[in-house]
């Protein structure tokens, strides 16, 4: 990884300046890991995008939280004043493609390689899709989470803009309060909230942190 750091909210604030007034907004496909990180992305980029939202995540393991995590998403879109229309496409869900992908890193801890598999896995889909559909930019709600590695998610993305021919949208949107303001949302809107990424090795490390807490601190 690039040790430099960029600050991809001051290229996000520069693009932004300068789009278009007339013509239009321009076209994003945004994938979407779930309702609370879309609401804030949605409030705050609906602003200056035609957006659809992509909710493509293999890497979630269980259908029952796949198929919840769309629906809040759905209801989300369904409830939330935005200036620019919100579209929503829910991929099939298939977790072997996201089994495959990190054959060999199961036992990597959370936030290592087997999660930068997992972002470009969702980042790529995204991109293919967006261009073969005619999006003027691609980008993801994962940012947002304070859990997620901002800088990597930007380098994959740029990756990806040289490969498929669509702009990466720069972004950290934990930026500005965006993490916070996600949470408030959440709140407002009655949004479910996982306590888990989505793959079955992050819901074992959150069990394990759960046990080890309540054995140092049974009363709490």
């Amino acid at each position: 990884m690039n040790n430099v750091k960029k600050n991809y909210q001051a290229q996000l604030d520069k693009l932004i300046a300068s789009l278009p007034a007339d013509g239009g907004p321009p076209r994003l496909l945004l994938h979407a890991c779930c309702a609370p990180c879309s609401s804030y992305t949605l409030e705050y980029l609906s602003q200056y995008f035609s957006i659809t939202l992509y909710f493509y995540n293999p890497n979630i393991t269980s259908h029952d939280e796949f198929e919840k995590r769309a629906a809040e998403l759905a209801r989300l879109v369904s409830l939330l004043p935005v200036k620019n229309e919100v579209g929503l496409i829910i991929a099939p869900h298939d977790p072997q493609e996201f089994f495959s992908a990190v054959k060999g890193l199961e036992d990597v801890p959370e936030g290592g390689e087997r999660c930068f598999i997992c972002y470009r896995q969702r980042l790529e889909a995204a991109a293919v899709y967006a261009a073969r559909n005619g999006f003027d930019y691609f980008a993801t709600t994962l940012s947002i989470s304070p859990y997620k590695n901002a800088q990597k998610l930007n380098e994959i993305g740029e990756e990806l803009s040289q490969i498929y021919g669509v702009a990466a949208l720069p972004c950290d949107l934990k930026k500005r309060g965006g993490y916070k303001r996600s949470i408030e949302l959440s709140a407002e809107y009655s949004l479910y909230r996982q306590n888990y990424c989505g793959c079955i090795f992050s819901k074992k490390e959150r069990e394990k942190r759960e046990a080890q807490r309540l054995e140092n601190f049974p009363d709490k």
